[in-house]
């Protein structure tokens, strides 16, 4: 609930103080709304790094205060705007400039979209169903319009706030219309009756990191595969899917451990997408973050990740920042995957992103758009122990289904696997460090949403108002000074 006001008193102090102030104080604003929201985070430097606590929260604090310094930027783009069109018109503007803020964070420096305001919903099934449309930043531009609406209302006076109110209001509430008739009618199960399904399983085997990759623990851990894939070949699914990076050594390098996995596919008479580690053929001989689907016959398709985590499987600007491989183990070096890949699984074709390529909605959107009929989201999370990272990366899913109208089937190694529906319903999981198997009937794709076929096109409209606006305050003269009413909230 805290989402659908939380922007009012910074907006307040945009419109009442300069815009420089206004950038401070938005800014002071989202790098404590990020260092709260990240401080997952010291549980991973203080276990798996060689920094000392409190120098930990240093990489928290720059991070925070990167992902702040857009809640300052739209503040003080509201501040200028004020003095140029007045407080109606940068209130106005207030949702396209976010919407174009979280853009930019999607994709600069590599990009880092955690956090998006529209995720705070995720639970909220009716607000959510919009995405279809415009996807996450849609849900964002609803929220950051009733926040300006109600900053209006404090600062405009009831009257002439009552035109932008009255709109926000009316598009409040045909969107929860839209949401609350779209769960009823469309995905109510007895409203279709004929809806494709396929049976998918995964396992959960919750390995501690430290002995993930520790030889001493290699021949338990492969047995605990094996024990969990036979348990959840009962219920004969489609596919059974391990973890992220599960075989504990090379896959491809390794012709021993190849051959155990086909053998184990075909005694259970079902394919199996295994997470693992690959190398290029080239000189280097660098890593590649990998999904193998091995069948009866061997490996049948192979999926490289192409949306690398920075500082986790490269390092920006190695040249420079190459120091840091020294403070960290979880500092890799993986080369990126250029190929989505579209798994050919009879009579139910699937996509699979890897761990954090699930927050990146033009990704994701990729493998629908090239045919996946349900995805696959393969995870390993135990870098976070039972922190709330954890359940912030399973709470974008929902928008990830609800953009695209598509089912996905999360198996994380310590948790948290589960199913998403097509309406962003998460149904059954498997909690932290919970080590078991999941089952169940998985719908396909059935129809082809507006944000699949068309993309980011409410991104462009946001960055074309965005800049109209600012445009025109550019060629206005600024308003004289005086004494503004006091705010009435």
């Amino acid at each position: 609930m805290l989402a659908w006001v939380w922007l009012v008193p910074a907006f307040l102090c945009a419109l009442e103080r300069s815009p420089r102030e206004a950038l401070a104080g938005g800014w002071l604003a989202g790098t404590a709304f990020f260092v709260v929201l990240l401080r997952w985070l010291d549980h991973t430097f203080q276990n798996y790094s060689a920094i000392p606590w409190p120098v930990t929260w240093l990489p928290i604090l720059a991070l925070a205060a990167y992902c702040g310094l857009y809640t300052g930027l739209v503040c003080a783009a509201i501040g200028r705007l004020r003095g140029r069109l007045g407080d109606g018109w940068a209130l106005a503007v207030a949702p396209p400039l976010w919407v174009a803020g979280e853009w930019i964070r999607d994709w600069l420096m590599g990009g880092f979209p955690w956090g998006l305001l529209g995720y705070s919903q995720h639970l909220a099934l009716p607000v959510i169903q919009i995405a279809e449309f415009g996807g996450v930043y849609i849900v964002s531009m609803l929220l950051v319009a009733v926040n300006a609406a109600i900053a209006g209302l404090c600062v405009l006076g009831r009257r002439r706030a009552a035109p932008g109110l009255g709109s926000v209001v009316l598009l409040l509430i045909g969107s929860l219309a839209f949401g609350w008739w779209t769960l009823s009618h469309e995905f109510d199960p007895a409203a279709d009756p004929a809806r494709r399904l396929v049976e998918i399983a995964l396992i959960q085997p919750s390995v501690e990191q430290s002995q993930k990759w520790d030889p001493a623990y290699q021949a338990r851990t492969l047995d605990l595969y094996e024990s969990l894939t036979r348990q959840a070949a009962r219920t004969k699914p489609a596919v059974i899917l391990w973890p992220e990076t599960a075989a504990p050594i090379f896959l491809r390098g390794d012709p021993v451990l190849l051959r155990r996995f086909v053998a184990l596919s075909r005694e259970i008479q079902v394919p199996l997408l295994v997470g693992s580690i690959d190398r290029l053929p080239d000189p280097r001989g660098q890593f590649l973050n990998s999904a193998f689907l091995l069948g009866d016959q061997g490996i049948t398709a192979k999926y490289d990740k192409i949306h690398l985590v920075p500082f986790g499987e490269y390092v920006p600007l190695a040249g420079v920042l190459g120091f840091v491989k020294q403070w960290a183990e979880f500092i890799s070096d993986f080369a990126a995957g250029s190929r989505r890949t579209v798994f050919p699984l009879a009579g139910a074709p699937f996509g699979t992103v890897i761990c954090y390529e699930v927050i990146f909605p033009g990704l994701f959107r990729g493998f629908v758009g090239g045919g996946a009929g349900f995805m696959a989201n393969i995870t390993n999370d135990a870098w976070f122990g039972r922190t709330s990272g954890p359940w912030q990366h399973l709470g974008m899913l929902p928008l990830r289904a609800v953009e695209n109208r598509v089912a996905i089937v999360r198996a994380a190694n310590t948790g948290i696997s589960g199913f998403v529906g097509p309406d962003g319903r998460v149904g059954r999981t498997l909690l932290l460090f919970e080590r078991g198997v999941l089952s169940g009937p998985v719908p396909l794709r059935s129809r082809t949403t507006l944000y699949t076929r068309f993309g980011d096109w409410l991104v462009y409209v946001c960055l074309g108002l965005s800049a109209a606006a600012w445009a025109a305050a550019s060629i206005r003269k600024p308003a004289a000074p005086g004494r503004k009413p006091p705010a009435t909230c």
